[in-house]
């Protein structure tokens, strides 16, 4: 009796299908794939032809540009250029007498104590629909970008005169050991009961932003900023779209009180110190305790005359001042 086949096949049997027909357009499918496969390897085959012949005839050059040095742009370090830039915006419509003489305030002051000065008008930056006293702003950006070597870039709106001269702003103010002593702590950023408040614990040389308050809050018409990456970072956030957008009644003096007490990083960084050292008032909401121009103050400031063109006509007894001191000395 023969034996039974097991319907379990041995394990790796090869079946035999070499009887099996192969379908005729299978056969053509299989011819074009290998005619398809020659073709794309001649071309593939020329191709690393071309390029290292290329590569050959590109020698001298490949070699000359890995021997040539790229050019690189000198990076001005700060401190290298004069200490101070004084930043003015002048209204383009203004009168062009009262803005002479305004630009003139700046630079006898300038060149009495080696600093530079820069007066962009008020039209030149996009301010959008909003106030053009935020060209303030972008003004200031503009001034680093234009002198990077200088330490500190004083704002100094066009409603404010420069009337003691002979006070130099870095021994006055900037110096790090003065600003120290100087410096208002624990005081309300608004007053009179924001519960946000200037630090207590800050070294003058951390300081990079220097400002004061008048008797309604931030004032933004002579302020100090240090030359860095924080005050390119500070500026930027200040004049976000966003913060304009939002319509401030004070406008960019508003965001400015908005974004130092919601933002620590700023605050962190932010001097307030006595009105009359750096914006004393000739006229307007000053400081009730330490405001209020007075002789020997290094700023008279008067902060409406813009709003009712009358700036000419506020300053002029202090132009006559400063004028009679310049006759004096001469």
């Amino acid at each position: 009796m023969p034996p039974r086949k097991t319907s379990r096949p041995p394990p790796y049997a090869a079946r035999n299908n070499s009887t099996l027909p192969i379908p005729p357009a299978l056969k053509n499918l299989l011819r074009r794939d290998k005619l398809r496969l020659v073709v794309v390897g001649i071309l593939g085959f020329l191709t690393v032809l071309w390029l290292l012949g290329r590569t050959g005839n590109d020698g001298g050059s490949a070699a000359q540009k890995a021997t040539t040095p790229v050019p690189k742009i000198p990076k001005v370090a700060i401190g290298s250029g004069p200490p101070v830039v004084i930043v003015t915006v002048i209204d383009g419509k203004a009168d062009p007498t009262w803005a002479a003489k305004i630009k003139k305030n700046r630079e006898d002051y300038a060149k009495k104590h080696g600093y530079l000065t820069f007066f962009p008008t008020n039209t030149q930056y996009p301010t959008g629909t909003s106030p053009l006293s935020w060209s303030k702003v972008p003004a200031l950006r503009h001034a680093m970008t234009l002198f990077p070597g200088s330490t500190y870039f004083w704002f100094l709106d066009s409603t404010a005169l420069i009337m003691n001269q002979a006070l130099d702003l870095q021994s006055h103010l900037l110096a790090p050991a003065k600003l120290e002593k100087l410096m208002i702590v624990n005081e309300p950023v608004v007053p009179p009961d924001s519960v946000i408040k200037t630090f207590g614990n800050l070294k003058g040389d951390r300081i990079d932003f220097i400002v004061t308050q008048d008797k309604e809050g931030l004032t933004a018409t002579s302020m100090v900023v240090r030359n860095g990456e924080w005050a390119k970072y500070f500026l930027d956030a200040w004049f976000d779209p966003i913060y304009r957008s939002y319509n401030f009644q004070r406008a960019e003096i508003h965001a400015l009180e908005h974004i130092v007490q919601w933002h620590g990083t700023i605050l962190a960084k932010l001097a307030l110190v006595p009105q009359n050292l750096l914006n004393a008032y000739g006229s307007g909401p000053a400081h009730a305790k330490y405001g209020t121009f007075k002789e020997g103050d290094l700023v008279a400031n008067f902060p409406a005359c813009a709003r009712d063109n009358k700036c000419a006509d506020e300053m002029k007894p202090f132009f006559d001042i400063l004028d009679g001191k310049s006759t004096g000395s001469n």
